[in-house]
């Protein structure tokens, strides 16, 4: 005997699954999002969409920065931005997935320096992230915060 399914009953299904076929890689990109400890343990920077793209911002200070939680962006190329105060500036920003890798620019608040950059995560609580000038890159071992 075989099961008939009204046609209505057919075109809901297929858009249900259709929707969670589409979901999945969405569900699985977000996975970077949220707070992570930097490896140097002296902030927590949220990521997190901004507009259209991912970013990542200084939620927090682990430890307190040279001049104080008040530290202003002093390295900044741009005369105009050493004023603002380091707490809550974007050092991730325009982020966007490449497969499994997220890819954009780092932001160096010690050096003024922004760089290409390219992020993944390793593990649910292990995120890297590299910055790189040309073939060049350096990396950083990130871990969620809890």
């Amino acid at each position: 005997m075989t099961l008939s399914i009204p046609s209505p009953m057919k075109l809901a299904l297929g858009l249900i699954t259709a929707a969670f076929a589409f979901a999945t890689p969405a569900l699985a990109a977000d996975s970077i999002m949220g707070d992570w400890v930097t490896q140097e343990r002296d902030a927590i920077i949220k990521i997190s969409k901004c507009g259209q793209t991912v970013c990542g911002r200084i939620h927090k200070y682990l430890v307190t920065p040279p001049n104080g939680v008040g530290q202003k962006d002093i390295h900044n190329p741009n005369k105009n931005l050493r004023s603002r105060t380091l707490l809550g500036t974007a050092i991730l920003t325009g982020f966007t997935p490449d497969d499994d890798i997220w890819r954009g620019k780092v932001y160096d608040p010690k050096s003024g320096k922004t760089y290409r950059s390219e992020v993944n995560l390793e593990s649910a609580n292990k995120l890297k992230m590299k910055g790189c000038i040309a073939f060049i890159c350096q990396g950083q071992d990130w871990t969620r915060a809890k």
